[in-house]
């Protein structure tokens, strides 16, 4: 049975979606960025690194982690640490394209596997009173960018072009055939 190395009920959810048998063991990294380091390559070296301090724990199991950002002109929105911090950048997406970045990295022993998705996504112009009332649902509090699309921030967002489920939190279609590479079946029951 593989390892998710996430507490994320939404990596989880979408995991079980597709029928992957796997239980969960967190991995506890530094998730600050690197000075310098761009988008792609922050998503890439923490889900390598979380897959990492899991698989060391569980020799011969197959563990995956996982990272999701918002990219608004190549800079990260990271989770806002208050209501202030997430008018900020629910403010500066309203009526703009940002990118959602999720990397998925398989780690069993030696042998080590990492995609990168992007998706783009296209925000509604919003109001302040918009803002404000989304803000006051509390879903942005725990969210990349501010925003959860599978849940009250769909109206939030206009279009998406690319993988719904890696807005979510895991590429779905990339990440089966990740695992279908290290033998881990999709689909059981």
């Amino acid at each position: 049975m593989m390892i998710l190395a996430s507490s994320s009920p939404r990596r989880s959810e979408l995991l079980q979606q597709i029928g992957v048998r796997f239980t969960t063991d967190v991995a506890d990294i530094d998730e600050t960025p690197l000075p310098g380091e761009t988008p792609a390559d922050y998503v890439a070296r923490l889900s390598l690194a979380k897959a990492r301090v899991v698989a060391q724990r569980h020799p011969g199991r197959v563990v995956l982690g996982s990272d999701t950002t918002v990219v608004l002109n190549d800079r990260i929105l990271s989770k806002p640490e208050d209501d202030s911090q997430a008018r900020q950048m629910l403010t500066e997406l309203s009526g703009n394209s940002h990118q959602v970045m999720t990397a998925v990295a398989l780690v069993q022993d030696s042998t080590e596997k990492q995609i990168t998705v992007v998706t783009d996504v296209r925000f509604c112009e919003l109001s302040a009173q918009q803002i404000d009332a989304y803000i006051a649902t509390g879903e942005p509090a725990d969210k990349a960018g501010s925003y959860g699309i599978q849940g009250l921030g769909a109206v939030l967002v206009a279009s998406i072009s690319g993988s719904y489920s890696n807005v979510v939190g895991l590429p779905l279609t990339e990440t089966a055939a990740l695992l279908g590479e290290l033998g881990v079946p999709v689909w059981e029951k």
